[in-house]
């Protein structure tokens, strides 16, 4: 069958959705023992890789980054709050925002995660040049998916 003919195959392996979900299961699997060292979850440890980056955040910019919503992020800072590696306070400058910080708990996690992409690129196989083009590619998508939403509403 070509590409083409798989396009509008009714056949489950055969669909884009289906093989992006598979692999995003099978790549947080492998950060997962990667992260238990840690002590994080796959969705903290994106948390505290944007908190690194930039620094103190808002709540609302940090959901927007990550692509999540509110609902989730909340819980998601809280058991980070709890855990002593971030620290969340309302603005002095906008009281309905809330400000976002690693804790010194937090920062010293930062050294130990620097080896994790290098841990999971071994442990996929995967090369650094494989992995940037694969990002281009998945980041492409993404903004034509997003773009087709936007549309679609």
């Amino acid at each position: 069958m070509t590409n083409q003919e798989d396009a509008g195959s009714p056949l489950l392996d055969d669909q884009l959705c289906f093989a992006l979900y598979a692999a995003q299961r099978a790549v947080t699997a492998a950060y997962r023992p990667l992260l238990e060292e840690l002590g994080l979850t796959y969705p903290q440890y994106l948390v505290l890789l944007l908190l690194w980056e930039r620094g103190e955040t808002t709540v609302k910019e940090l959901a927007g980054a990550l692509r999540l919503d509110y609902g989730t992020v909340s819980p998601l800072l809280k058991r980070l709050e709890s855990a002593g590696l971030v620290r969340r306070e309302r603005s002095a400058h906008d009281e309905r925002s809330v400000l976002v910080t690693v804790t010194a708990r937090g920062e010293t996690l930062r050294e130990r995660a620097a080896g994790v992409p290098r841990a999971l690129l071994a442990s996929t196989g995967l090369d650094g040049d494989a992995a940037g083009r694969l990002r281009e590619e998945l980041w492409g998508l993404a903004e034509r998916a997003e773009e087709a939403a936007g549309r679609a509403r």
